[in-house]
């Protein structure tokens, strides 16, 4: 039920896309515990002077390969919040070369009524889910 969205700068083919988005997904399945099919992804590509992600004054650089990951889910633990960053640090690296400082992160949580998975049902609401 975790909605994934993604943002990162045009130029990567539809296999990069892919691998991304897998290991976004394996990360997400182990720091919340979601079901395999509990699968909620888009990509939003931008041309390189439409995403400006600096640091915060933190003191590293970003590369073109900056990935920006808004989770939109119920709430979380602290500690699976955590675990969902340095796993996705982890997968991305792993699995796409990405490195950790070009990977930026935000969730936000909200509640059963704010679900609707389709047919006009808020599902968590009426025990569907």
């Amino acid at each position: 039920m975790p909605l994934m969205r993604f943002d990162v700068i045009e130029g990567r083919d539809e296999q990069s896309l892919k691998k991304l988005l897998d290991a976004a997904h394996k990360a997400m399945v182990q720091a919340f515990g979601v079901p395999e099919r509990d699968r909620y992804q888009i990509v939003s590509q931008h041309r390189a002077n439409e995403m400006i992600i600096e640091d915060t004054g933190l003191g590293f650089e970003r590369s073109k390969d900056v990935v920006v990951i808004s989770v939109t889910s119920k709430e979380r633990t602290e500690e699976q919040k955590q675990q969902l960053y340095q796993l996705m640090v982890k997968e991305l690296g792993e699995q796409c070369g990405i490195q950790p400082n070009d990977i930026m992160m935000s969730i936000v949580s909200n509640g059963n009524a704010d679900w609707s998975f389709g047919f006009g049902e808020a599902q968590f609401l009426t025990g569907k889910l």
